[in-house]
């Protein structure tokens, strides 16, 4: 197998030859067919996230088919199409996992950050944190709803029943989830990269009443914001945004400090929250109801081999939607 490997923080992937992986028992070897490039990818090779793993393949958005199956798995069955996201693996015994709250273990492992991931041609990975697919949609477009979908969907769950939904950054996740809250019946304010025309453009397209640059106010205080992008400055403006009781979910593994901001942003029963991985319960109601919904992810593709432009596209905003790497 080959994979796309990151040997040393903050520099560029290198194409690696490996011997093919056999499961340990539980686990499940698949091989990959699309992979989604996620901001998080960034933030682990630009050694941003704690106790960095390296040498390691990043990806988390990973779609293919069982190749080889370990001992004690039950339940799925070679050549079967699934998915594999973020949170790889969780101890099940500390007390979050006893809580029902697997997304807080102690002790996880993370696809592509502490466990190897799917910038490769093959992945290896715990076979309870495999999704079923089914065989509807190509690989290329489910790949993103196994991190920008999921996580969109938590927050979404998050945000509560709000009406009138900010969402902050309009990438890979927002354009997911813009989709999902329309579905319900929300209306949704799209706010972007100042002057960012295009990317507003986009929103109005997949159905925002409103789009702007995130300095700006939106027509009427929100019910509630998601903040994706990773910068901590949108923190003050998103409660300024939102109405008294309102609630600011911030999404993203990985942001800027939150700069100092009056009390009186918060006051009045606003809630400020954040969103840690996810749990197999949510990637089975997002995955269930997915196709109901009739998603279109915007996706741009890359072949494997150039995983680091896909890397740099997404830092620097040369597309709409996701990247999806194809071996």
């Amino acid at each position: 197998m080959h994979g796309m490997v990151l040997k040393r923080l903050r520099t560029a992937l290198e194409w690696t030859e490996f011997a093919e992986p056999r499961p340990n028992p539980g686990e499940i070897r698949v091989a990959v067919s699309a992979c989604g490039v996620c901001r998080t990818d960034l933030h682990v090779v630009d050694g941003e996230l704690p106790e960095p793993c390296t040498p390691i393949i990043p990806g988390h958005e990973i779609v293919g088919r069982i190749e080889a199956i370990g001992p004690g798995v039950a339940g799925l069955e070679l050549g079967e199409r699934v998915g594999i996201p973020w949170l790889g693996h969780t101890c099940g015994v500390c007390p979050f996992c006893l809580m029902q709250r697997e997304n807080l273990c102690d002790r996880p492992l993370f696809t592509g950050y502490t466990r190897n991931g799917g910038y490769a041609t093959a992945v290896v990975a715990d076979a309870r944190f495999a999704f079923p697919l089914g065989e509807a949609g190509s690989d290329v477009s489910l790949a993103p709803l196994l991190c920008a979908g999921l996580i969109g969907w938590r927050s979404l769950v998050i945000a509560g029943e709000a009406k009138r939904l900010g969402l902050y950054g309009f990438g890979a996740a927002a354009h997911i989830l813009a989709q999902v809250a329309r579905w319900q019946g929300r209306s949704v304010f799209a706010f972007t990269r100042s002057g960012d025309a295009a990317a507003q453009r986009f929103a109005l397209n997949l159905g925002a009443v409103w789009a702007g640059g995130s300095e700006e106010r939106p027509p009427e205080l929100l019910d509630a914001a998601i903040i994706f992008a990773p910068v901590g400055d949108l923190v003050p403006l998103a409660l300024k945004a939102v109405r008294k009781g309102g609630r600011v979910v911030c999404a993203g593994i990985h942001m800027s400090d939150i700069p100092a901001l009056p009390y009186r942003l918060l006051w009045e029963e606003r809630e400020l929250v954040s969103v840690a991985n996810l749990t197999r319960r949510d990637g089975i109601e997002f995955l269930r109801l997915a196709p109901q919904l009739g998603l279109a992810t915007r996706t741009t593709r890359y072949p494997l081999q150039q995983a680091n432009e896909a890397l740099e596209d997404l830092r620097t905003g040369r597309f709409e939607g996701a990247a999806v790497l194809v071996p």
